[in-house]
C-alpha cells in the first residue's frame, strides 16, 4: 500500500483526497464479495462524480445539519463506495483490504454506525428510494432548504412496489430537493414502455438519461434545473454479465 500512502499526506487526523486514476487501486485492495462485483464496479464513475464535483459533503461537515445527503440503495455491493470514501479521507485506505472481515467496520452490506460518511445501512432492494423521500420530507419540515438528498439504486430495485409508491409520492410533493440516480445495468426483471425515465416522467419528475460512465454527461445530467420537481438521472452502464 506504500504507493497510495505516500501520496497522503495527515492534516490533523484525515488525509489529502486521492484522484479517481487511484480507485482501480483502492478497489483492488478489497476481495472476498466477488459475487457482487457487478454491482460495485457498475457504479464507480457515478459515485465518483457525485463525491468529487456535486454533493457539499466533506470528512468535516459528515454531521453538518445543512450539508447534502447521500443515501446508497444498491448496499449489496459496496466497494465502490468504499473506495470513493476513502479517496475523498471519509476513513483510512488503510481499512480497505479487511473488507468483509469480522472485525472490519466495512461489511458486505455498509453500517452507518460503523462507516464514516455513509447515512444509512443498506442492501435489501427497494429501501434507499422511500428513505430518501422521507429523509427529503424530513429536512423541508425543519426549514431546510438548502440541502439536496441524493439516492443512488439500481434498476432491478424497480421490480420493488416500494419504489414506485416512493416515486408516485414525491412528483406531486413537489420535492425539488430530491435526486435519483438508477444504474442500468439490464438487470431489472420487467421491461417498461419508454424505459426507466419514463416511470419517473408519468409522476412528474424530472430526468436525463446518460452514459453512465461518461463524467461530462453525469454532470450535466446531475447539476440540470428542475424547478418544482424531483430529479432523477437513469444512468446507462454495460449489462450485467448472467
Amino acid at each position: 500500500m506504500t504507493d497510495v500512502m505516500s501520496d497522503l499526506t495527515r492534516e490533523r487526523d484525515g488525509y489529502v483526497p486521492l484522484s479517481y486514476e487511484r480507485l482501480p487501486y483502492l478497489m483492488g485492495l478489497m476481495t472476498g464479495d466477488e459475487k457482487h462485483g457487478p454491482a460495485a464496479t457498475s457504479t464507480l464513475d457515478a459515485l465518483w462524480v457525485l463525491y468529487d464535483r456535486v454533493l457539499r459533503v466533506s470528512p468535516d461537515s459528515a454531521e453538518d445539519p445543512d450539508r447534502d445527503r447521500f443515501l446508497l440503495s444498491k448496499g449489496h455491493g459496496p466497494m465502490a463506495y468504499y473506495a470513493v470514501l476513502a479517496a475523498k479521507g471519509f476513513f483510512p485506505v488503510e481499512w480497505l483490504p479487511g473488507f468483509g472481515g469480522y472485525d472490519s467496520p466495512l461489511g458486505h452490506h455498509p453500517d452507518r454506525q460503523l462507516v464514516p460518511g455513509a447515512e444509512i445501512g443498506s442492501g435489501s432492494l427497494g429501501h434507499g428510494l422511500p428513505l430518501a423521500v422521507g429523509t427529503a420530507l424530513g429536512l423541508r419540515a425543519q426549514g431546510l432548504t438548502g440541502p439536496a438528498v441524493w439516492v443512488l439504486i439500481g434498476d432491478a430495485e424497480l421490480d420493488e412496489g416500494s419504489n414506485h409508491e416512493a416515486i408516485a409520492y414525491a412528483g406531486p410533493a413537489g420535492l425539488d430537493r430530491l435526486h435519483v440516480v438508477v444504474l442500468d445495468n439490464g438487470s431489472a426483471s420487467y421491461p417498461r414502455d419508454g424505459g426507466i425515465a419514463a416511470r419517473f416522467e408519468a409522476a412528474g419528475w424530472s430526468t436525463r438519461t446518460v452514459d453512465g460512465r461518461d463524467h461530462g454527461a453525469l454532470y450535466a445530467a446531475y447539476t440540470a434545473p428542475h424547478p418544482g420537481r424531483p430529479h432523477a438521472v437513469v444512468a446507462r452502464v454495460e449489462p450485467k454479465e448472467a
